[in-house]
């Protein structure tokens, strides 16, 4: 006996429906777990075949770690005030009262940044130098 495989209708409204909702639903138990242990936001910058300069901001916390957004940042990664703009709304995002550090590259724009978010707040800037592979 064969089974019937889904319908393209099925697929594209009911269940990829009932996936947004689980995905939000995880969200929303990781966001708890911000309040009560706080949780790090981490970028992570690397450049696609394009040449674009990609960010992948993530958050971890003890619940473990969620990816937030990708942000081409080609035409603002080079400013310091920019990076720092983008950094802050993801703080701003989060919540301030939940974010007790960000991790980020260790580079001079990015130290800059990190230095403008610490004067905003009580946030702890993280560098990291990773190595090029």
């Amino acid at each position: 006996m064969r089974m019937k495989p889904p319908s393209y209708y099925d697929i594209r409204e009911k269940y990829l429906k009932q996936e947004v909702d689980h995905t939000i639903n995880l969200l929303e138990e990781y966001k708890l777990e911000w309040k009560k242990t706080g949780c790090s936001i981490m970028s992570d910058g690397w450049t696609d075949k394009k040449r674009r300069f990609i960010c992948n901001l993530l958050v971890n916390s003890l619940k473990g770690t969620i990816f937030l957004s990708s942000v081409d940042i080609s035409n603002i990664s080079k400013t310091a005030d920019k990076v720092f703009e983008m950094l802050d709304a993801i703080v701003e995002r989060i919540g301030e009262e939940n974010v007790v550090q960000v991790v980020t590259d260790n580079t001079a724009n990015y130290k800059v940044a990190g230095q403008l978010l610490m004067g905003k707040g009580k946030i702890v800037l993280d560098t990291i130098c990773c190595p090029l592979y």
